[in-house]
């Protein structure tokens, strides 16, 4: 899981702060740089191909390797081969054929974390759940310092496209974990099943075996359909709250992270001080937020902690608007870095959780899938308008309003809080207890 972990983590920087910096190098607009931004709608949009991925086997290479482990292959190898497109293109002069590779590599990557993630659940039982995600995250967080500080690093002492070959060549390491690793079992619950011929009802599905129309109708309900159905039923009038709460708890942090990179440079910040400094330091310091993160979880349960990363993720843009006026100085960058991925790694390790204490096993793999898309998804919009309100009104303001899009998602934590507070007390006592 740390080597699948890697491999899923590696793409992610490489179309999306990394790319930005590139960018930024070659002299291209900041408009222009947040439109790129966009191509990370791509990972927000993975739950339409989820089912696919999930029933959908492939010639030769499913029976050949498995389900899972012949999606993620293929998935690695397009993530490669995008990278070296990217790296053999003139940003300058090809900027659409960039534009074009990134995508491939973004919607590759997409479809990994997809598999990888069905893969983490249906590979070992529940009891192990907790060390498969802790070495998974732990294998991600390495890709990003590679993806990171490693292409900043080979970037600064030789090229851009140099740095996109090496990160390339390192997705060697997820193909060789998943040629190594075997195909886990699967099996469907009899309570799913029950659940999905329910739908197949309600649908109008009456015999799914008859005709071919009939066949592929049924399996839409079954993989697409009954996995929401499920969710609305469980979490009844919360439901769509909690989709709004998905959708915008991080936003402020990723429309920050779009300008990040430029706005170091436009400081005047070498490569090699932005490596050192929110690469390497601010790794540690994520791990040192999702281990507090996981503590305040187990000590005050879920909403509590979950409010409190919101605030914090707000309240560290404040932090860059003030960056923003004062001369560059490093040991401010290295404070207000520090503060960010510590919040970072608060806010992220509890909405992990977050989101595990709302999916049902029986759908782990394309509930999981619509919360990890939507939790982007907005994020990833407002995202592609950052440069122009950096071109517009400078990166002081636009700190401030990266600070104030994480708002909504403070008030709808405090609402869910009440209302949960508000069905625990009316719940009915039973058994006199």
């Amino acid at each position: 899981m740390i080597f699948l972990g890697f491999s899923a983590g590696l793409p992610f920087l490489l179309v999306f702060s990394t790319l930005s910096a590139w960018l930024t190098d070659a002299g291209l607009s900041r408009t222009l740089i947040g439109y790129f931004s966009w191509i990370g709608i791509t990972y927000s949009i993975k739950v339409f191909w989820a089912p696919v991925i999930d029933r959908l086997p492939l010639p030769y290479l499913t029976a050949l390797l498995g389900k899972r482990r012949s999606w993620m292959l293929v998935a690695q190898i397009g993530i490669a081969v995008g990278l070296v497109g990217m790296a053999s293109a003139d940003v300058q002069r090809e900027t659409t054929q960039v534009a074009l590779f990134a995508l491939v590599v973004a919607f590759c990557s997409a479809t990994q974390d997809v598999t990888i993630d069905a893969y983490r659940i249906e590979a070992v039982d529940k009891r192990l759940q907790g060390a498969m995600a802790a070495t998974y995250v732990f294998g991600y967080r390495l890709a990003l310092l590679a993806a990171g500080a490693g292409a900043f690093y080979l970037a600064a002492f030789s090229s851009w496209p140099v740095a996109y070959l090496g990160m390339a060549s390192l997705m060697l390491i997820g193909m060789v974990a998943t040629l190594v690793v075997s195909e886990p079992d699967r099996s469907v619950s009899t309570a799913t099943r029950e659940l999905e011929v329910r739908v197949e009802s309600l649908v109008g599905i009456r015999n799914p075996r008859q005709g071919r129309w009939s066949r592929f109708t049924a399996w839409f309900s079954d993989a697409v359909i009954s996995p929401f159905v499920e969710f609305f039923n469980r979490n009844g009038r919360s439901a769509l709250v909690i989709l709004l709460l998905i959708g915008l708890y991080k936003v402020s942090d990723i429309t920050m992270g779009v300008m990040a990179n430029p706005f170091y440079l436009d400081l005047g910040f070498s490569k090699i001080q932005i490596a050192d400094v929110t690469k390497i330091f601010g790794f540690f310091m994520t791990i040192a937020g999702a281990a507090l993160g996981g503590l305040l979880v187990v000590r005050y349960g879920i909403m509590r902690p979950l409010l409190l990363g919101a605030v914090m993720v707000a309240l560290t843009n404040l932090l860059f608007a003030l960056l923003a006026v004062t001369p560059a100085d490093l040991r401010l960058l290295a404070l207000v870095v520090s503060a960010d991925n510590l919040s970072g790694g608060i806010a992220t390790s509890v909405f992990v959780a977050y989101l595990s204490s709302l999916t049902n096993s029986a759908y782990t793999a394309t509930q999981y899938a619509l919360f990890s898309s939507l939790m982007t998804l907005p994020a990833k919009l407002l995202g592609g308008f950052s440069g122009i309100i950096v071109d517009g009104y400078g990166y002081l303001w636009f700190f401030v309003y990266a600070a104030a899009t994480g708002i909504p998602a403070i008030l709808l934590v405090l609402f869910l809080s009440s209302d949960r507070a508000d069905m625990l007390s009316s719940a009915p006592v039973k058994g006199g207890s």
